[in-house]
């Protein structure tokens, strides 16, 4: 297939997508991003937020939390802390995760407090969109 790049999602516990696709959208911490075939190399973190990816197949969508994408011109390696398929996501599946984020932005320093609530008040905005 014409324009294509490789496309990998992984997170500790399995690989959730390896497929060629036309382009994928980020959730990047400094902004959304969309990348496609003949990409300038970058290393992005992710936010909270949703990972869309365009293929001959359609449209998918996948849940992702913190993680980074490292992009180029031939291919996109997600890696998130936490992954779901977007279709099989629910808030519970989140609520875990929103709880932990509360307690570190709690007890984060004052390096780290802007940081950590920046990380729960996007997270909230995900569950929030998933209504």
């Amino acid at each position: 297939m014409a324009n294509t790049m490789q496309f990998d999602l992984v997170s500790p516990e399995r690989s959730l997508a390896s497929l060629e696709v036309t382009s994928v959208q980020i959730p990047g911490a400094d902004g959304d991003l969309t990348a496609m075939a003949g990409h300038a190399p970058l290393l992005t973190s992710l936010r909270p937020g949703v990972v869309k990816v365009q293929s001959s197949d359609g449209e998918k969508d996948f849940v992702v939390t913190r993680g980074f994408a490292e992009i180029s011109a031939e291919s996109i390696s997600v890696i998130a802390e936490h992954a779901h398929v977007g279709t099989e996501v629910s808030k519970a599946d989140l609520e875990d995760v929103l709880t932990s984020a509360r307690k570190s932005a709690e007890g984060a320093g004052a390096d780290d407090k802007d940081a950590a609530e920046k990380f729960v008040a996007d997270l909230v905005h995900l569950m929030d969109d998933m209504d």
